[in-house]
């Protein structure tokens, strides 16, 4: 191990280069700013970077006082300016992980990082891949690149993975409160990793390898995709048997081991859930293994907008109106509760399949007053008893903590409750999930 940088890292010397300010960056930045390391935040996006220095906050998951303080301070810079990776000993990679198509993935960000890293880096550095990616990336993409500097891995330069574990807007557990995992591509790379999350962070575990690390996080969500398309398959069938999904699962929880909830809704958003596993799915392909779970889960948890169509077409239905010119309100579009994230959501994939089929769509969130996303621009409408009147139906989509739920019963035509807001209230005006 780099007894050199051991010691920055000791002592809080090291200088950060973190790049990509976004839900996983910018919150780290921040983070080891406030332990008095010295953080440049590096970014593409100059509205990004302009936000961050003139103390604007972004994400949800750090205080607009921690990020003016680290800002006024001078421990934490935002540039676009990737010359400044020369003075790093610590490089952290939080760029995104798309898919390309379906069940492809896109690693061009991680690939571009790299090789901007690679333009600049000096001996003696640390460099650790926090982007959500498929076993083996660290050692088979990441690794060559750097090493064509002609210094090695595990001798000049250090290499680990660490999986990035951030629950958007949860409070309890922010980035510094949940146990970091860290796989280097050897053993010093390792343990360097794990010295310099211990400066933030209490709980650090030190795996075998990159690649044990990186499938560690894709175990993590791959374990929700499935239970998630488990249980939204299984309210399916709780509705063609005429049984109540939520009373069956408050009857699981009674249960004090080997079960844990899981609720149906419309389907899984964010960046994670939604791509993660499908990163495994395809590198497990390319060993001639195909991973039937994953996929079937996948499927159907992004059907379920669909399905929820084929519901609310049959509620309007049962009350002789049509998905054609019918009017209908949404409660609430971000893909998580209270949580000001649009990634993925499955809402909006509703109001899409809505509008195609000749529907008059509106919505409300307390906490996205317009969307311009794709064909969806719309402004948030008011919620108030008259305008609810107005529709045929209104469907609960994110059960936001803001919302006058007794107001839309009280004067709603019909109610699709997806998230089960109402629980065991039974009313002629609610159909559940």
């Amino acid at each position: 191990m780099s007894k050199i940088l051991k010691n920055k890292i000791h002592n809080k010397k090291a200088i950060v280069a973190v790049l990509g300010l976004g839900y996983v960056g910018l919150p780290l930045a921040v983070s080891f700013a406030k332990v008095g390391f010295k953080v440049y935040g590096l970014d593409m996006d100059v509205d990004r970077v302009q936000r961050v220095q003139t103390k604007k906050n972004y994400i949800a998951d750090i205080t607009a006082k921690d990020l003016t303080t680290v800002v006024n301070n001078g421990r934490l810079m935002a540039s676009t300016d990737f010359s400044l990776l020369k003075f790093a000993d610590v490089i952290m990679i939080c760029v995104p992980t798309p898919l390309r198509r379906k069940y492809t993935p896109d690693v061009s960000f991680i690939v571009n990082a790299v090789k901007l890293i690679d333009q600049y880096i000096k001996k003696d550095t640390l460099v650790i891949l926090e982007s959500t990616t498929y076993p083996g990336t660290t050692r088979e993409l990441v690794k060559p690149v750097l090493e064509k500097s002609g210094m090695m891995v595990g001798k000049e330069l250090y290499l680990s993975f660490s999986p990035e574990r951030i629950d958007p807007g949860n409070k309890k557990y922010d980035v510094t409160r949940i146990p970091k995992i860290v796989g280097g591509i050897d053993q010093k790379s390792g343990q360097l990793s794990q010295l310099f999350y211990q400066t933030i962070i209490k709980e650090v575990h030190l795996v075998s390898s990159a690649d044990a690390a990186e499938m560690t996080k894709l175990l993590e969500n791959s374990f929700r995709i499935v239970n998630i398309g488990w249980i939204n398959e299984l309210a399916m069938m709780c509705h063609k048997l005429n049984i109540d999904i939520w009373e069956v699962i408050e009857a699981a929880k009674t249960k004090p081991f080997g079960f844990m909830p899981f609720y149906p809704g419309l389907g899984v958003g964010g960046h994670c859930i939604p791509d993660d596993p499908l990163y495994l799915h395809w590198k497990a392909r390319k060993y001639g293994f195909n991973s039937k779970y994953i996929r079937l889960s996948a499927d159907t948890n992004s059907s379920m907008p669909a399905y929820a169509v084929g519901r609310i077409q049959a509620i309007l239905k049962s009350h002789n109106k049509v998905l054609e010119n019918a009017k209908i309100l949404i409660i609430g579009v971000t893909y998580k509760k209270d949580v000001k994230d649009l990634r993925k959501s499955p809402p909006l994939r509703l109001i899409e399949l809505l509008q195609g089929k000749g529907t008059k769509v509106e919505y409300y969130d307390p906490i996205i007053p317009y969307l311009k996303i794709g064909a969806i621009d719309l402004a948030a409408t008011d919620l108030t008893g008259k305008n609810v009147a107005e529709f045929d139906c209104v469907v609960i989509a994110t059960d936001h903590s803001q919302v006058n739920y007794q107001l839309i019963l009280k004067s709603a035509k019909m109610i699709f409750d997806t998230r089960n807001v109402y629980g065991a209230l039974n009313h002629k005006k609610i159909v559940k999930l």
